[in-house]
């Protein structure tokens, strides 16, 4: 899942409001190897407020208006690249989705509110379109620095039972969800470090995983890296200890890397009998 933002403080620096440069970068992502491009127009960051639900969806607008010249102007790197790419949207306010989805083209709604109630759900299986579910808590764009979990996988479990729940009364068939551990979200870094340690809990859901790997500041502190873009032999590594747990969707800005990354571990495994869970 290649990472494109459409907006102006992408922690990572790599956003931009130029709809053209968003596209190309796409295409970029694509040609790389991305079975998944995620689109988001507002950064999570929580050192700034919300902007606008008019602006997201402007911006989302200029960019999903370009979504069929972008794979137009991309092919697939390999003959295992899911073909035509996917796009994910990568927003949280049920305003907006009702705004974009009738624009066309997405397949995932990409919710990193934690689905505090079912609206979210509801519009997705309304549209026929999937759900990404990311645990945290409390309000979206606001910092949880103390937030401590005594055991924060139980906790992961707790939440996906529930949340499950919800968006199959919402309407929601069980292949059109999938979870997101929700790195550095209302977590520390020890709660981060187990959540990859012991990622293969969550299989038990019978879902597909998606590992938010990229440039964490989970990896900045193991590495003392304070700039992000210095984080992605960190990342790459978080992928081969996600894969070998069974995470199956890897978010990442990085998408070169990261292809070269899983075929090779996809490689090694299938070369001694091992099929491990496909792997974006």
């Amino acid at each position: 899942m290649g990472i494109v933002n459409v907006n102006d403080d992408s922690f990572s620096g790599d956003g931009t409001l130029d709809f053209e440069k968003a596209a190309a970068q796409a295409v970029e992502q694509i040609r790389a190897g991305a079975d998944i491009i995620d689109a988001g127009a507002e950064s999570a960051r929580t050192n700034r407020g919300a902007i606008p639900v008019e602006e997201e969806i402007r911006r989302f607008r200029g960019f999903l208006e370009r979504w069929e010249q972008i794979v137009a102007a991309s092919q697939p790197r390999d003959a295992g690249q899911v073909w035509p790419p996917i796009l994910s949207a990568n927003t949280w306010r049920p305003e907006v989705i009702e705004g974009i989805l009738p624009i066309g083209g997405i397949e995932i709604i990409n919710d990193m509110g934690a689905l505090p109630d079912d609206r979210n759900a509801r519009l997705c299986a309304e549209a026929g379109v999937a759900l990404l579910i990311m645990h945290s808590v409390g309000e979206p764009k606001v910092p949880h620095f103390q937030q401590q979990w005594p055991d924060v996988m139980a906790e992961l479990e707790r939440f996906f039972s529930e949340k499950l729940v919800m968006a199959k009364d919402a309407g929601l068939p069980d292949e059109a969800v999938i979870l997101d551990p929700g790195i550095d979200f209302a977590k520390q870094r020890e709660a981060n470090l187990t959540i990859y340690r012991e990622l293969g809990r969550l299989q038990a859901f019978g879902r597909p995983v998606l590992v938010p790997v990229s440039r964490k500041t989970v990896i900045g502190e193991v590495l003392d890296l304070p700039n992000p873009a210095d984080r992605d032999a960190g990342t790459m590594a978080c992928i081969q200890a996600s894969m070998m747990r069974g995470g199956q969707i890897f978010r990442v800005h990085d998408v070169a890397a990261a292809w070269q990354s899983v075929e090779v571990l996809w490689t090694l495994d299938r070369e001694r009998g091992i099929h491990p869970a496909p792997s974006a």
